[in-house]
């Protein structure tokens, strides 16, 4: 339904690029069509401004946003608002809404939309974000690199890209990076193929490790460091892939095998902490209390006379029904407890994976699919929350969406998440941020901004693993490349299982 306005004034403040309120519009009680969907979503104090841009036919567009005493009108064929004017609009703003007006131009015709809101709460997120930048690993996954951002504006920088070494048949693949309390001056990644080993920094020193063992299934793949000990545990993963011809899910993405271990740092040395064959457990992830290890794992048993695992596996993949464990871990002695069911996903005739704590130690959020333990290739994949004090679980509607979400991060105040997510074509996973509330509750997620709005729909790749950082990783990425290129230091493998 529409109506005809005639201004007798015109907005008395105006953008830097001169765009001004039209003096006649139509009146929509509809929403705009906008690219991102911004409209009513809640923002952190510090996040860089959002720019939208209408997702539709426009000859021009112009945006008033108003809070308290500031306005700022900005417009053209996208509205990306000055960063000055941003912060200022956010201060006014700060526990209450930017209010949004959008004006459009058809044909001559200007219609303004039903005006939405933009949250600004007070709590603040952390400044950088990090995440391996991939594109579709059936077309190449060499060409991927670890990169990092600045959520206060649109920064972005390399933190190491994998051709820096090798390419084509000696090239490398990397992946898995991972912090200590979000501290980036610690962190870890691995590099596979060719130089291959796990590289990690602490502190300004960097080495190389080599933790591959014939008592262990493989060097180390998934992991989390624990809160302050130079203690980091990883799951072991024997993985394959399959492609699917008719299965909507492109990719299934598996292991045939897979156990926990522990790597002290200090005594370079690694042990396992479980090692049954007829369990795959995977995504270990610390409490951040330091004394509790959660992680998934699947039973999974395999024929008596079975010569291939992987192949059988493929024929029996949706029967890989994972559930939530945890165990107990005593920092003083080192010694873990024996597992205890967190959450029993398969009892759903479901299976849950990726398992992280929030920093007040309350709230485990996870992903959950049919099956299976890899579900961003899942469109069914959605994610889920546990109240560790009431013990009740849910499905997170409220941030879920039609289509994949999975990787997952909290923020270090534990008021913000990251995720990945496959909303907008199915294709390609994008970053999303939504407020939890004291409750567990999260806020309409929306798209990590960029200065040009229709960024992420030109950028042919996934963003993996988004993790939130302090602060920006500083060391340069050729001299993680120069220590990818020197010999891997052995680990001493310690056997406490006894078996």
């Amino acid at each position: 339904m529409k109506r005809l306005v005639l201004l007798t004034t015109i907005a008395t403040m105006l953008a830097a690029c001169g765009h001004k309120i039209p003096e006649n519009y139509w009146e929509s009680d509809k929403l705009p069509n906008i690219y991102p969907d911004y409209t009513n979503v809640t923002v952190p104090i510090n996040m860089a401004p959002l720019t939208f841009q209408i997702d539709g036919k426009a000859d021009e567009v112009v945006a008033r946003l108003t809070a308290g005493d500031q306005e700022v009108i900005c417009g053209g064929d996208k509205i990306q608002p000055d960063a000055d004017d941003w912060r200022q609009l956010a201060e006014a703003a700060k526990g209450k809404d930017i209010k949004v007006e959008v004006f459009v131009e058809d044909n001559g015709n200007w219609t303004r939309f039903k005006p939405f809101s933009i949250y600004v709460s007070p709590d603040s997120i952390d400044a950088y974000i990090s995440y391996r930048l991939i594109p579709p690993s059936y077309v190449t996954y060499e060409e991927l690199t670890i990169n990092q951002r600045c959520l206060e504006n649109y920064d972005e920088s390399i933190i190491y890209d994998n051709l820096l070494c090798s390419e084509g048949a000696q090239g490398q693949c990397i992946n898995c990076h991972n912090y200590q309390q979000y501290n980036p001056e610690r962190m870890q990644f691995h590099a596979r193929q060719n130089m291959g080993g796990t590289v990690i920094a602490y502190d300004g020193n960097i080495k190389k490790i080599n933790m591959r063992n014939d008592s262990i299934l493989s060097a180390g793949v998934y992991p989390t460091w624990h809160p302050w000990l130079p203690l980091i545990v990883y799951s072991t993963n024997m993985t394959g892939q399959i492609f699917h011809s008719v299965n909507p899910n492109k990719i299934e993405v598996f292991d045939s095998e897979s156990d926990l271990i522990a790597y002290d740092m200090e005594k370079n040395e690694v042990t396992n902490i479980e090692k049954d064959p007829a369990e795959m457990e995977c995504f270990p992830f610390w409490a951040p209390d330091g004394k509790t290890l959660y992680y998934c794992s699947a039973h999974f048993e395999y024929g008596d006379t079975i010569s291939d695992k992987g192949k059988e596996f493929i024929t029996r993949t949706q029967e890989a029904k994972y559930n939530l464990y945890k165990k107990r871990f005593n920092p003083e002695t080192m010694q873990f407890g024996p597992r205890e069911l967190v959450f029993a996903a398969d009892s759903l005739d479901k299976s849950a994976t990726l398992p992280r704590i929030s920093p007040d130690g309350r709230y485990l959020m996870f992903t959950v699919a049919k099956y299976g333990v890899f579900h961003i290739w899942h469109h069914d994949a959605d994610l889920w929350m546990l109240d560790l004090q009431t013990g009740e679980v849910r499905n997170m509607e409220e941030i879920n969406s039609a289509d994949t979400e999975s990787y997952h991060s909290w923020s270090s105040n534990g008021k913000w998440v990251i995720f990945s997510s496959r909303r907008y074509d199915s294709n390609y996973t994008r970053p999303f941020i939504a407020h939890i509330d004291a409750n567990g509750h999260g806020s309409k997620p929306f798209e990590v901004p960029c200065a040009n709005p229709d960024n992420h729909r030109q950028l042919l790749k996934s963003y993996n693993i988004p993790e939130f950082m302090r602060g920006p990783v500083t060391i340069k990425p050729q001299r993680f490349a120069d220590v990818l290129k020197q010999e891997a230091e052995p680990v001493k493998y310690v056997n406490r299982l006894g078996k």
